[in-house]
């Protein structure tokens, strides 16, 4: 069993005190070498180290805490996390002076491009919390590698009412370290490039009237995304009903994560019913990590169960990839191109409140880091050169720019494309900015 050496067991220190929690951990304590611990930061690690100990082999129990939170997420509809510089550096140096070991979560913040922002959940499933495309984590170092803050870099001590005031992180490791510390190094240098006028290609309807039917599932009832051989993006579910002039009305018990519900122009008998529901970020921790996406119950319309569904997978990962569902891909990816080659990029329609694809092209002479604003655009996702950068929810917040690394962009010609939701910007615009902004929040802003 020499490979169990290498494994290490990570337990929340605030549970240790839990019996069963215990009995389980001795049953485990005897696969593994050393044991570590985590706390919310801030806590005394004085008796969360004791405990470890007690857990750990004579002699093998060096005080680690595991994850070490240097800030914390962020979902949709909240405030920006942010925690203090000095609270944050003195919890490590409590952590430090007891010749402990802390691993930095995050030292580094990130961005959660594609579809890889992950959720959590409150007491139940209904409490659904998706995270931001950004993964900045009020870490010491920025999403955009940034250490120009307090939180990183001030190294300033001196008594203060004969407390020992400490500034930042890394005056704490300098403090604790023999060995000397590498220089501080520049932020990375961003750009801006200004605003980028885009055009309406075309409505997500259009585009699936061109579907070849051999990419439609046909089924008695709805079926969950997983289903149809898809992990992320978006489902089109579509079912005819008899049209009454006094309308009906519609439930869908179970839906995973958000369903918007379209009503097509009536033929002479029926009308079609399309929903199309977005995978907006898998449950990544606790309870509820069986997460499965689409309409995950039948349909009522006035009490009477909808029947005879026919499902559309819409993945929209990276628009270059080669997928094993790609309908829908290749033909919006042929209208782009279209699109692009155009000389002049006119608005030449009305904005409609619909899903619909917006492209547009914007020049680089240099490649920097930059971001795009989505100030008065409603919901989606957008692709700088094919490669999948996110989704922006600015109505919601409070992520208003998305970041764009200096690798996505290319010298020259660089393509923008948008897949809205909702209700794009009146003037079809977005700029390209010098800097991330969470200050976005409508008043009336909802999960919804």
């Amino acid at each position: 069993m020499d490979f169990l050496g290498i494994l290490q067991m990570e337990v929340l220190g605030k549970l240790l005190k839990k019996a069963p929690f215990v009995e389980m951990l001795s049953f485990q304590v005897q696969f593994v070498i050393n044991l570590s611990v985590d706390f919310s930061t801030g806590d005394d690690p004085r008796p969360i180290f004791q405990l470890q100990k007690e857990y750990n082999a004579p002699g093998k129990s060096p005080p680690l805490c595991a994850e070490f939170y240097t800030g914390w997420l962020t979902h949709w509809g909240e405030n920006i996390a942010s925690t203090g510089a000095d609270f944050t550096a003195a919890a490590l140096d409590k952590i430090l002076s007891l010749k402990g070991s802390a691993v930095l979560y995050m030292a580094h913040g990130g961005t959660n491009f594609g579809f890889y922002n992950g959720a959590n959940t409150g007491a139940d499933e209904l409490d659904y919390k998706p995270d931001l495309t950004s993964y900045d984590y009020d870490a010491p170092i920025r999403e955009s590698g940034d250490v120009d803050n307090a939180k990183f870099k001030a190294s300033k001590y001196g008594p203060l009412m004969n407390v020992v005031f400490i500034s930042a992180l890394r005056g704490v490791v300098k403090r604790h370290s023999a060995a000397s510390l590498p220089s501080v190094p520049s932020n990375t240098e961003k750009r801006g490039y200004g605003p980028i006028q885009l055009q309406k290609t075309e409505s997500l309807f259009d585009l699936i009237d061109k579907i070849d039917p051999i990419g439609v599932v046909e089924s008695e009832n709805p079926t969950s995304m997983e289903s149809v051989g898809q992990m992320f993006g978006f489902l089109l579910y579509t079912s005819g009903y008899a049209a009454k002039d006094q309308g009906s009305n519609l439930f869908i018990p179970n839906v995973h994560d958000r369903a918007q519900v379209f009503i097509s122009c009536p033929s002479e008998d029926n009308g079609g019913r399309p929903t199309y529901v977005e995978n907006m970020g898998r449950v990544n921790y606790g309870s509820h990590l069986f997460d499965q996406k689409g309409i995950l119950s039948p349909v009522y319309l006035d009490g009477n169960v909808l029947k005879s569904w026919k499902i559309v997978a819409i993945p929209f990962q990276n628009l270059n990839e080669v997928l094993d569902i790609k309908p829908i891909k290749e033909i919006a990816h042929s209208r782009i191109n279209k699109t692009l080659a155009l000389t002049n990029i006119k608005n030449t329609e009305e904005v409609s409140i619909e899903p619909a694809l917006y492209a547009g092209r914007f020049l680089v002479d240099e490649t920097k880091d930059t971001f795009i604003s989505f100030s008065g655009w409603g919901k989606g996702i957008a692709f700088v050169n094919e490669f999948n950068i996110g989704r922006f929810w600015p109505s919601t917040g409070p992520q208003c720019n998305l970041y764009v690394p200096a690798p996505v962009l290319r010298h020259g010609e660089n393509n923008l494309v948008i897949f809205e939701l909702e209700s794009p910007n009146s003037e079809l615009v977005v700029h390209s900015v010098d800097h991330p902004d969470f200050t976005c929040r409508s008043s009336s802003s909802s999960m919804l």
